[in-house]
């Protein structure tokens, strides 16, 4: 069977794409999925959890790769062949990238938080995803409470192609402490709200992804 693509697409700096992908990925491989990490950021954070993780010995089923932008494509198409899930780490202001990136999704994941700054800087990314035609999940990220956007809000995403997630993420500590060590808070903190805000984002994610 050939893996899913999840691209974390956010042209906006500061809105925690790296630390959704490293807890995503430990919250899909706790349901039982291989999990292949693609870093096409220059900044290299995922890669540097995940040396942190391997060299702990608590890599299990994921795997990590970096390349340039321009061989993103071909590598995604190798670790489908091995992976249930591939999840892409793209780069934030770097065009040429962020189209590769989107263009090898099955979903794109666009995490921001709950303000309408960071809506409307979110803009050309969905507008990317639409440019593509692939299917976006926003994803309300760092939020301080169970916060919901106003209706207009939601209503400016949808004209641009996204759809908001169900899941809400909140702004936690436990998430900065569990990625020092290497893991996801599903890990060091598996009762913990985070861990069950991050483990129902995974679930919805795999709902939505296309099956066959």
């Amino acid at each position: 069977m050939t893996g899913k693509v999840l691209t974390m697409a956010q042209q906006k700096g500061g809105a925690g794409k790296t630390t959704l992908v490293a807890q995503l990925a430990v919250a899909l491989s706790a349901r039982g999925l291989s999990i292949g990490l693609l870093d096409i950021d220059p900044q290299g954070s995922l890669t540097q959890w995940f040396r942190i993780r391997e060299a702990a010995g608590i890599a299990g089923r994921m795997s990590l790769t970096t390349v340039t932008g321009w061989r993103a494509q071909a590598t995604v198409d190798k670790l489908k062949s091995s992976c249930d899930l591939v999840l892409v780490d793209s780069a934030p202001h770097a065009e040429i990238e962020a189209k590769i990136a989107v263009r090898v999704a099955d979903l794109i994941l666009v995490p921001i938080q709950p303000s309408p700054l960071d809506i409307w800087a979110t803009e050309p990314t969905l507008a990317l995803a639409r440019s593509e035609k692939r299917k976006v999940l926003v994803v309300i990220n760092r939020a301080q409470t169970r916060v919901k956007l106003a209706e207009a809000l939601y209503a400016r995403i949808a004209e641009l192609g996204g759809d908001v997630a169900e899941s809400t993420i909140g702004n936690r500590i436990s998430f900065a402490a569990s990625m020092m060590e290497g893991r996801g808070v599903v890990e060091t903190a598996p009762k913990s709200k985070a861990a069950l805000e991050m483990l129902a984002l995974a679930d919805e994610i795999t709902k939505r992804l296309p099956s066959g």
